[in-house]
Parts: structure tokens; C-alpha cells; sequence
């Protein structure tokens, strides 16, 4: 709580993203100002800063002892990516002087700057959960004689990046079940599911494309269906803590017994999630498309295809590339092509040859030459090529006609 003359004590970053949030990744560097404001002369001993990064998980379990015993089971773990320390006001004491030294601010605004590294190596995404948090933030506290320090804390957000970009991530997604339901020694006809998607990366904000064929040869009505799950993984003293839950969801239309039904490129849109987390030795977010059939009575028929939700969204190339490769996977391209067209079937008769160069050799060359060189040019389309260990069969004709060429 900010008491007396101080009347603000504030830290702001100096980059914003477009919402105004601080974000960062590894190896940033992180600047920013710790802002005071002062009703009058305050004398100050220091004005420290602190930066953390912490991932923390914390839950708790019941268990039994006995008959009459019950005891409560913690479980807690804790890791650091982030410690650095600055003093923006004040110096080291020193023991020969009897005397700290205070600083003396002045009425009015007063901002001191900081900057700091994130360390060169992977950091964990920032994340809220309901049994672990992964945080950042910048605590700055201000001491005075005689009275208690001031402290504000502000938190900022640290992405590690993931390019969806990648032949792994831009790999498409296919799977295909089928289940027969049964009703005691009765069978009714199977229910089959397939369902596929373009590529395992996408970015919060787009939409997946579904492409699925489910077909009811049973007795019941049921109802197609597609979710995006989060699943969330807390790690503890070699125990693991499991949570799953829907963050959007699509609904098809019923399907009667004996039809079948297609979803061509349906679209699930992706809303604001946070990064899979796939690197962090206590807290782990992954996600899936669950592409499943409601089933009246029974369990459902479902299908999980994996996803990563990354931080560097597709680029335009590499969509049109992802396009066309799938698009080829879809098409049935003939198992051999067809053989050119073979020269003989192309090649002139002797008699059309002689008949086209005696044309050629009757006719009177024009003002400019081009009588004779068009019988050769005639000639020559009308043979086939030849092959590179051909002699040509009619040398003595080629001669003269190319004789009379260059004497014009």
C-alpha cells in the first residue's frame, strides 16, 4: 500500500504488443521505467528492482489409513527460469561510515530506467491453471528510514515460440474406427467413423477444416460431432495430475438408421488458447481435435487427432504448398501414363517426298529468294527426326537442293 508522501509507485514496460501487453520470448531484453510520484521531499534509502519467472503446481489429495483415519496428501513442485536483481537508488552500505546514504527526491514525477536478458534457453509459455501457473513478472520496492517499503508488482507475458511452419506440424491428420453396438446376444450393424484434417499446427484465430464420412448401418439415431480439447498435465513428487476440458465445439445434423452423412472442409473455429506447452518439466498443455458420434444409450465412437496450437501462424507459400500436397493425396492419379505418339506413325511415304520436291524444284523463285529455301524448310518438316546414328539416305538430293539454295 502506497502511505504519505508517495503518492504513486508504478513500473511500465517499454514494448507493448497491439493489446498493450508486455510480451517476450528467451534471449529479449526486457526494459522498462519504475515511475514515483511525490508530494513533497522524500528521503530514500533504496529503490531495488526484481524480475522472476517461476513455474509452480500445487494440489492436494485425500487418502485413508485406516479405519477411522484420513489424512490430507500435498503435492508441490517448483521450478525457476528467471532471477535478476537491480538497485536503480542507493549504493552498498559502507561499514567505515556510520551513516547510510539517502537520496532525496523532490515533489513531482520521478522515473528511474531498468533493462534486463531473459536467459538464452527455452522458457515455459506464461500460463493460468487450475493446479499451476507459469509467471513472469517485475517487483520494484522502495525503502525509506523509519517506515515500511513500498513494493508494486507488475507481470509480463514470456512466449515460447513455436513455428507451425514445419513438415512435422504441416503433416496432415487422418484416422478411421468403427464399433458394433450390442444389446445382449442381438448385434446391430456397425457404426463407422473417418475423419481427417490438412495439418497437425494451427494458431489461435483460425479454423480448422473437417473432413469426415460417418455411416449408421445400427438401429439408433445418432449425432456427429467434433470438439477441440485442452488437455492439462500438473507433474509433482512423480505424481501426475490430469485435466481436460472443451474449448469449442461443432455439432452435425442426425443421423438415421441406414445413412451416412459427409462433412466437406466443416470449420471449427480456433478462439484465443494458450500455446501448447511442450517443454516444461512440471506443467504440459496439449490439445486434440475429438471427432466423435453421440451415441443414445451407449459409449461413444470417438477419434482423436493430435494438434499443436503454435505462435507463429502459416505462412501464404507454405498454405499453398500444404493445399496442393493434400489435395494430391485425395486425387487417384493413373497407375501409368500413356506412351507418346511413336515417329513411324508421323513419317511421310516416299512417293509424298519426291512429289513435294519436284513441286519445289519446278516452281520460280521470287523476287527475294524464297522459292528453293522453301523446299528445303518443306522437306525438312515432313521427314521425321532422325535418329543421332541416322545417315541420311538421300545425300545427293540434299546437296543439290542446297546448292541451288545458296546460288539465289
Amino acid at each position: 500500500m502506497v502511505l504519505g508522501k508517495v503518492k504513486t509507485l508504478a513500473v511500465y514496460f517499454d514494448y507493448l504488443n497491439d493489446n498493450n501487453v508486455p510480451v517476450y520470448s528467451g534471449g529479449d531484453s526486457v526494459s522498462g521505467r519504475v515511475v514515483i510520484e511525490v508530494a513533497g521531499e522524500v528521503r530514500v534509502k533504496t529503490l531495488n528492482i526484481t524480475a522472476r519467472g517461476v513455474a509452480k503446481v500445487r494440489w492436494t489429495e485425500s487418502r485413508n489409513a485406516g479405519a477411522n483415519t484420513a489424512y490430507t496428501q500435498n503435492y508441490t513442485e517448483e521450478v525457476e527460469y528467471l532471477n535478476h536483481s537491480d538497485t536503480l537508488i542507493g549504493e552498498e552500505r559502507d561499514e567505515d561510515s556510520p551513516e547510510e546514504a539517502l537520496t532525496v527526491l523532490n515533489t513531482g514525477l520521478h522515473e528511474f530506467a531498468f533493462s534486463f536478458l531473459l536467459p538464452q534457453m527455452p522458457l515455459a509459455t506464461s500460463f493460468e491453471g487450475k493446479h499451476g501457473s507459469v509467471r513472469y513478472w517485475v517487483r520494484a520496492e522502495l525503502h525509506r528510514p523509519w517506515l515500511l517499503p513500498v513494493r508494486v508488482k507488475k507481470e509480463f507475458t514470456v512466449f515460447e515460440h513455436i513455428d507451425i511452419n514445419t513438415p512435422l506440424l504441416l503433416a496432415p491428420q487422418a484416422g478411421t474406427k468403427d464399433k458394433t453396438l450390442c444389446c445382449w446376444f442381438c448385434a446391430s450393424g456397425p457404426i463407422s467413423l473417418s475423419a481427417k484434417i490438412e495439418r497437425k499446427g494451427y494458431t489461435p484465430g483460425e479454423s480448422l477444416q473437417i473432413f469426415a464420412e460417418v455411416e449408421n448401418c445400427s438401429s439408433r439415431v445418432v449425432v456427429p460431432k467434433a470438439a477441440l480439447c485442452q488437455t492439462q498435465t500438473y507433474f509433482a513428487k512423480g505424481k501426475a495430475r490430469q485435466l481436460q476440458q472443451q474449448v469449442a465445439a461443432l455439432r452435425g445434423d442426425t443421423l438415421p438408421q441406414g445413412k451416412s452423412q459427409s462433412w466437406d472442409g466443416k470449420l471449427l473455429h480456433i478462439p484465443p488458447v494458450s500455446p501448447s506447452i511442450l517443454d516444461c518439466p512440471l506443467i504440459r498443455v496439449e490439445y486434440s481435435l475429438m471427432v466423435y458420434v453421440d451415441i443414445p444409450g451407449g459409449l461413444n465412437l470417438s477419434l482423436s487427432l493430435p494438434l499443436v496450437i503454435g505462435t507463429i501462424p502459416l505462412h501464404a507459400f507454405t498454405s499453398r504448398t500444404s493445399s496442393i500436397s493434400s489435395y494430391c493425396c485425395t486425387v487417384s492419379w493413373p497407375e501409368r501414363p500413356e506412351a507418346p505418339p511413336s515417329y513411324s506413325d508421323l513419317a511421310v511415304t516416299e512417293e509424298q517426298r519426291r512429289g513435294c520436291l519436284e513441286r519445289c524444284e519446278g516452281s520460280e523463285v521470287n523476287q527475294e529468294g524464297q522459292g528453293t529455301l522453301q523446299a528445303y524448310i518443306t522437306e525438312f518438316r515432313f521427314q521425321p527426326p532422325p535418329l543421332y546414328s541416322e545417315v541420311d539416305p538421300n545425300p545427293d538430293e540434299f546437296c543439290t537442293c542446297l546448292s541451288r539454295c545458296l546460288s539465289t
